[in-house]
């Protein structure tokens, strides 16, 4: 499902969100009681890259990060994950080779390409497992609303152009609570791109900012210049096609999905059939990329996005205080 473009910041207001907002306290009071109970408390570091607001603020971009991160030190990280989208439960240890999108979630499998993931709506669980299973810190792929394991350290994931959005609490606006009462359970913000949206004015004064942008990874070198077509079912697929432009890769036609689509083959074939009237490149995310049906997948490139920090060195320190 797309949100409501009334979630949007600088939306126009509708007479559905002044409606809508007396909602929001109820979902304010109900996350608040939720976050206050205790959670299990793992023997090892936990991190959650977590935000205040549902859609694709950069959480997955932030652990696979980390991640790498704690890998180059010999760290034995795994990654938590809730699995959606996905039909097994949990907890489980993600394995690319026996388990597909449909049964794991898309994330996960990306996730699990770096280091050991497992998914599971319970993170307590899914944390003992992982413990159990060798796991010396944990890094959380959202959950910051989850309170049933405890974290060390949280990072408040903020999308730069989206930001909060209209700054209404659910359902008239994106947010799952207010941003103040989930910044005060973290160490920092992080924010992905530029503030387009006035997000950062909003944050506690005193909370610390780390600054990254979104790159096109190595793959796009070998499109630039070439015409593609592209396809995304993420939160923001706007977010990818105006990244392959930046890094001067020429989308002449693009094909928007929900986040997490199951993707028919009759859709993909339409796409398909675009790009051989154009004489172009298909291409498309690692996340919709693990989505493909088998068959189709030689047909489309994929082209990853990393972090660029404007200070890799603060992100460094911060793992240093973690670890510690």
């Amino acid at each position: 499902m797309r949100p409501p473009g009334f979630w949007q910041a600088g939306a126009d207001d509708t007479l559905l969100a002044p409606l809508l907002t007396p909602l929001g306290a109820i979902t304010a009071g109900v996350t608040a009681r939720r976050v206050a109970r205790p959670g299990w408390r793992a023997p090892v570091p936990v991190l959650c890259c977590g935000n205040v607001s549902l859609g694709g603020a950069g959480k997955t971009t932030l652990a696979l990060d980390l991640a790498r991160r704690l890998v180059a030190r010999g760290v034995a990280v795994h990654l938590l994950s809730r699995g959606y989208g996905g039909r097994l439960r949990g907890p489980l240890c993600v394995d690319p080779a026996l388990h597909d999108a449909a049964a794991v979630g898309d994330e996960p499998l990306l996730l699990a390409s770096v280091a050991p993931t497992w998914i599971g709506a319970d993170r307590a669980a899914a944390a003992r497992a992982a413990v159990a299973a060798g796991a010396a810190a944990l890094v959380l792929d959202d959950g910051l609303q989850n309170p049933t394991l405890a974290k060390d350290l949280s990072l408040l994931v903020i999308d730069g152009d989206a930001g909060f959005g209209n700054g209404r609490l659910l359902p008239a606006g994106p947010l799952r609570e207010p941003v103040a009462a989930g910044a005060t359970r973290c160490a920092a913000a992080v924010l992905i791109g530029e503030d387009r949206s006035g997000a950062l004015r909003v944050l506690p004064a005193a909370l610390p900012v780390l600054r990254a942008r979104l790159v096109q990874g190595p793959e796009a070198a070998a499109l630039r210049g070439r015409p593609v077509v592209a396809f995304a079912g993420i939160a923001r697929p706007q977010k990818f096609f105006a990244g392959l432009a930046q890094a001067g890769v020429d989308p002449v036609a693009r094909f928007a999905f929900p986040d997490h689509h199951a993707y028919r083959e009759t859709e993909l074939r339409r796409v398909l059939a675009e790009a051989v009237r154009r004489d172009a490149a298909v291409v498309t995310t690692p996340k919709d990329a693990v989505r493909l049906p088998p068959n189709l997948r030689d047909a489309v490139r994929v082209v990853g996005v990393a972090l660029r920090w404007a200070d890799a060195g603060a992100v460094e320190a911060l793992l240093d205080e973690w670890l510690a």
